[in-house]
């Protein structure tokens, strides 16, 4: 191996740290931020898939947030006591509740919205335009190529 070829893979091997120390940072932070709004990130991360999924059942919301449950359905007991999500019988399977928001999660979201908001532009504070777009489309392609290998043959439109 040459030299050159040692520094591209070192410098592409840097990207697994920095993305996992990025994304570490990222949770910590929003788990402090959360706690302004007497939420936690895990009951924000539900309400925001939930407002993408109105009326999934438990168990798909568990699938998308990559949560095992039992885990989501402690953190459903808690957002359904706050009066923020409610589960309603699925018409089609006795056994399965579907989750709704309630009318008073909606200001709740638009809190959380702002919240996301301010996070992202203190995070993201003195990155331009055009890094935010190269940095996403890496995250993409990155996301891709693991599906793809997690998933061979799977369609990954």
């Amino acid at each position: 191996m040459t030299i050159a070829y040692d520094r591209v893979f070192s410098r592409r091997r840097e990207v697994a740290f920095a993305l996992h120390d990025a994304a570490r940072m990222l949770r910590t932070y929003s788990d402090h931020r959360a706690r302004e709004l007497n939420t936690t990130r895990a009951q924000w991360a539900v309400l925001v898939r939930l407002q993408r999924c109105e009326g999934a059942k438990q168990s798909e919301l568990a699938e998308l947030l990559d949560i095992a449950p039992i885990t989501l359905a402690r953190l459903v007991d808690k957002l359904d006591a706050a009066g923020l999500v409610e589960r309603r019988a699925d018409p089609t399977d006795r056994r399965a509740h579907r989750l709704h928001l309630t009318d008073k999660a909606i200001p709740a979201l638009g809190a959380l919205g702002a919240l996301a908001e301010d996070v992202m532009s203190r995070a993201l504070a003195g990155v331009d335009d055009a890094t935010v777009e190269a940095i996403l489309v890496g995250l993409a392609t990155i996301k891709a190529n693991l599906k793809s290998e997690l998933h061979p043959g799977a369609c990954h439109k």
